[in-house]
């Protein structure tokens, strides 16, 4: 049966490779849209019986569907890991996945806010303790280049506040140590003197750094309009989501001259061509700017 199978692989995912939960959902995702069209549309209740043109055939509904070039890459990679799975415990003879192309993805630059918006973005005032908070996240986030998830998981004792790092646990639980600068540094440490402790009261809870209104972690939906908020208050009227400040700090970085292996490095990039992207941010950037400005542009 395809169900009993399909339940021992996130088994697997989940206990032998310690995959977090984001990543078991997308697998989840990915691979219940897969053997939805195997029983419903090609009609084979057997793995074994499932051949490459079966895949194809899923892969060819999902590009009739829009799906973009990345969520297809992303389809595949599943496939073949769950394929690879059924060989290794001997459910099928073959490993059918094999040799199925990945389509080319759309080289598409992340947006990024410029200096000025930055700045404008956190000009957070007030003495209210969720104003404190606030700016200190942002602080934090646009300082360390974290992503959203990491952010939101911090605890106190992760800051190195005196050294001046943090110290976070990123994609497959890999530990980085990320510089923080004077502005952040000193935001943060308004926020745990003047902030946490007003919102925290008696619910310590698991001594996360940055907590909502009633003592608990701070989800990622609440993050997301607080951002929101931030950037309508500030007058930016670009699409901004949490992703925007990390990509605005390390295209900032490169712009200025730091070195791509460091900014890989602080972003917790595996693979260099990853931070990659940002170099063509860059260029791009300049490019808008020598066509503005150059009077024989």
């Amino acid at each position: 049966m395809l169900k009993y199978a399909f339940e021992d692989f996130f088994h697997f995912l989940q206990i032998e490779r310690g995959l977090s939960d984001n990543t078991l959902k997308s697998y989840k995702r990915d691979l219940t849209n897969y053997k939805h069209y195997i029983e419903h549309v090609v009609l084979k209740s057997e793995w074994d019986n499932v051949s490459r043109g079966d895949i194809s055939g899923f892969l060819y509904m999902l590009k009739d569907n829009r799906k973009s070039s990345a969520t297809i890459s992303r389809h595949i990679a599943s496939i073949r890991s769950f394929h690879q799975f059924l060989i290794r415990e001997q459910l099928v003879n073959q490993d059918v996945s094999l040799h199925i192309e990945t389509p080319k993805k759309e080289r598409k630059l992340p947006d990024v806010l410029s200096v000025k918006d930055v700045e404008s973005l956190l000009m957070i005032s007030g003495n209210s303790p969720l104003k404190i908070r606030n700016k200190a996240m942002l602080e934090l986030l646009y300082a360390t280049g974290l992503r959203v998830s990491e952010l939101l998981t911090l605890k106190v004792s992760d800051l190195h506040l005196t050294m001046g790092f943090v110290q976070c646990i990123g994609k497959g639980d890999k530990e980085r140590i990320v510089p923080l600068g004077d502005i952040a540094k000193k935001a943060v440490e308004d926020y745990i003197n003047r902030a946490r402790g007003v919102l925290v009261k008696r619910q310590l809870d698991d001594n996360v750094l940055f907590v909502n209104q009633h003592g608990r972690a701070l989800s990622r939906q609440g993050f997301w309009k607080i951002l929101k908020t931030a950037a309508r208050e500030a007058g930016i009227n670009k699409n901004i989501t949490p992703h925007t400040l990390r990509h605005s700090f390390a295209t900032h970085l490169l712009e200025n001259g730091a070195d791509l292996r460091v900014v890989q490095e602080m972003l917790g990039h595996v693979d260099i061509s990853t931070t990659q992207i940002y170099t063509h941010v860059t260029k791009a950037r300049l490019t808008d700017i020598y066509k503005t400005y150059h009077p024989r542009a």
